[in-house]
């Protein structure tokens, strides 16, 4: 647990900065959040920047929790699988999103800085399956000098 304790860090200081950049979107799409309520409900927990960044670390906190034990259960090719495929997930979301900031005119009008704050959970969970892949694995296997002593 203890070599896991610069990467929370990091992790809860990327979603406090996510946070606040989340809470400095544009007057107008404020202003469109307020008054299409029903429509952007699910929306307001970034108006708040403590909100945007608890529900960041809690997300972030799920899916380190999920590599974790990826890494201690399952074999050392199938870890390593698992967690470039969840580097290569990080890396199309983080192209997605920029695809969809730059030609959907709504999103657009966000403002820049709600972009970052969206862009930063993606290289959040980038810096999760890196850590992750530099990590050694910490699968206990028996080896067979063991297996055959335990037999005598």
């Amino acid at each position: 647990m203890k070599r896991f304790l610069p990467l929370i860090a990091a992790l809860a200081g990327m979603s406090v900065v996510a946070g606040i950049l989340l809470s400095k979107m544009s007057f107008l799409a404020r202003a469109s959040m307020s008054i299409f309520r029903k429509k952007y409900q699910s929306y307001a927990f970034m108006k708040v920047w403590w909100q945007g960044a608890f529900s960041f670390f809690i997300v972030l906190m799920l899916l380190l929790a999920l590599q974790v034990y990826i890494q201690k259960k399952w074999s050392q090719f199938n870890s390593i699988f698992a967690q470039s495929v969840c580097l290569f997930l990080a890396l199309v979301g983080l192209y997605f999103t920029y695809h969809d900031f730059r030609t959907d005119i709504t999103h657009r009008w966000a403002g820049e800085r709600l972009h970052l704050g969206f862009y930063l959970f993606w290289i959040a969970w980038a810096t999760i399956s890196i850590f992750m892949l530099l990590s050694k694995n910490t699968t206990k296997t028996i080896s067979a000098d063991k297996k055959d002593a335990s037999s005598l």
